[in-house]
């Protein structure tokens, strides 16, 4: 059936029409798209404009194209959160209707860098704590963790079983993290945690670093955190000024 019905670009009528027939089933996830020869026959447009069209949708993590084999549909995310949130990896999984856990891999104390040095504004002779740690939704691994806190912050026999580092530093060193400063990029397969989250090759990482103050606005922890893409969506509120 052709989709040439209203004024609007055509490329944007393929994206709406791929759309919706992802959301019937029509294209079920991980499965593989006619070619682009068919696909455009199909929607009665040329392959310049299927193209465009499947280049956003790409962009927009929908789809992924592999050269040489052809062009997938994505899972859907499981878990989404509006980046303007400062919500725990826990409650994320916890709204999705799953249960959070946590495979703590490392925890070591280090002096500080240049950077831990202007980040929490510390001495050369203070310590700080590295914590390296997988978040898991029903055991299934899908948040790499690392997180440095100043030493000062914690016990040295602080809960390693605690799903939720916010909250050891509002009971044990009694910070209460108000606001974060954050950073999200994504990137492509890592040597190192790409496995550790048993992703596939062609699955994308989205890394979020925050810098998190207390009431005082004092930064006591820097998270550097890698989240499976085809499992998490963050989005942003933006208003008109």
């Amino acid at each position: 059936m052709s989709i040439k019905s209203d004024s609007r670009h055509l490329y944007l009528q393929v994206i709406e029409r791929l759309k919706q027939d992802i959301e019937k089933g029509v294209y079920k996830e991980k499965e593989k798209l006619p070619s682009e020869f068919d696909l455009a026959k199909q929607l009665g447009v040329s392959r310049a404009t299927l193209r465009e069209a499947l280049r956003i949708l790409e962009e927009e993590n929908v789809i992924t194209r592999r050269h040489g084999v052809g062009t997938f549909v994505n899972s859907k995310p499981l878990f989404t959160s509006g980046i303007e949130q400062l919500n725990s990896v826990t409650n994320m999984i916890v709204h999705a209707g799953m249960k959070p856990g946590t495979i703590f891999l490392s925890s070591t104390t280090q002096s500080p860098t240049e950077e831990d040095l202007g980040r929490f504004n510390c001495l050369e002779d203070e310590e700080i704590t590295v914590i390296e740690r997988v978040r898991t939704a029903n055991t299934e691994p899908v948040v790499y963790c690392i997180d440095k806190v100043p030493s000062k912050f914690l016990s040295k026999t602080f809960p390693h079983k605690e799903e939720s580092l916010l909250s050891i530093l509002e009971d044990e060193g009694h910070r209460k993290i108000t606001y974060a400063i954050a950073q999200i990029e994504p990137i492509g397969y890592h040597e190192k945690i790409s496995p550790i989250l048993e992703c596939d090759p062609e699955t994308a990482l989205l890394v979020l670093k925050q810098i998190h103050y207390d009431e005082m606005d004092e930064a006591v922890l820097f998270s550097v955190n890698y989240f499976r893409a085809d499992k998490f969506c963050f989005h942003v509120l933006r208003k008109r000024v």
